[in-house]
């Protein structure tokens, strides 16, 4: 085998699936060497009774860490929503589910949504970042400020922007030493893009064949992060 062989660097893989994200959890069960940066649907988007989705909801966790190996960690994104004059904390939903499938927190950050100081309505001017895992501790020195005022660019209107993207992915690859990043509720791409961008591979799932179509297109650039 020659040299010249012996150093071509594989570029990093992206697998889209088009289906429901839950079946599909269930179906594939635990990807070895995954770390999942996720945020799961609102009830707005599911379109069924509150109780029903905040069920599905708890579930939906529980089906994320369940993916990763016990070692790993599992990191979502979750913005509060106010429905019916109520609000829901997403945030404290996820460490519920968690704590119900056997993970603990590995951390709770803040991501702006909007400039610290601004007044909001309707949805909060800030996401929750938090990481789960089984076995995994919390590293002495975390490299990810706890509240991260610059989120980069939204790829679309729901998606987490860039720049907190890449936190997780970095996290990812660099404290939970992943080979892949999982994202079952993918939208048009932007982790799997991410993951991509930082030299990890990446399987995404989601139901809209459009946005399944964009996931599997979307770049970004090593500026953007």
């Amino acid at each position: 085998m020659s040299e010249d062989h012996l150093n071509v660097v594989t570029a990093p893989q992206r697998e889209v699936v088009c289906a429901d994200a839950i079946a599909w959890l269930r179906e594939r069960g635990r990807i070895e060497g995954a770390c999942a940066v996720t945020s799961l649907p609102d009830v707005s988007e599911l379109g069924v009774a509150l109780n029903v989705w905040r069920d599905w909801f708890l579930g939906a966790v529980q089906l994320v860490v369940d993916a990763v190996p016990d070692a790993s960690a599992a990191i979502f994104f979750q913005s509060d929503i106010k429905h019916e004059g109520r609000w829901i904390d997403k945030g404290a939903m996820v460490v519920r589910a968690a704590e119900d499938a056997g993970a603990h927190v590995l951390f709770h950050k803040i991501v702006c949504r909007r400039p610290p100081g601004m007044l909001t309505t309707g949805r909060p001017g800030f996401t929750h970042l938090i990481a789960v895992s089984r076995a995994m501790k919390c590293p002495d020195v975390l490299p990810i400020p706890d509240v991260i005022t610059d989120a980069g660019e939204q790829k679309w209107v729901r998606a987490m922007g860039v720049r907190a993207a890449a936190h997780a992915v970095r996290f990812a690859q660099d404290q939970v030493g992943a080979r892949v990043v999982l994202d079952p509720f993918c939208g048009v791409g932007t982790v799997l893009a991410v993951a991509n961008a930082l030299g990890l591979d990446a399987i995404g799932v989601e139901k809209a064949r459009k946005r399944a179509e964009q996931a599997r297109e979307l770049r970004v650039t090593a500026a953007e992060l």
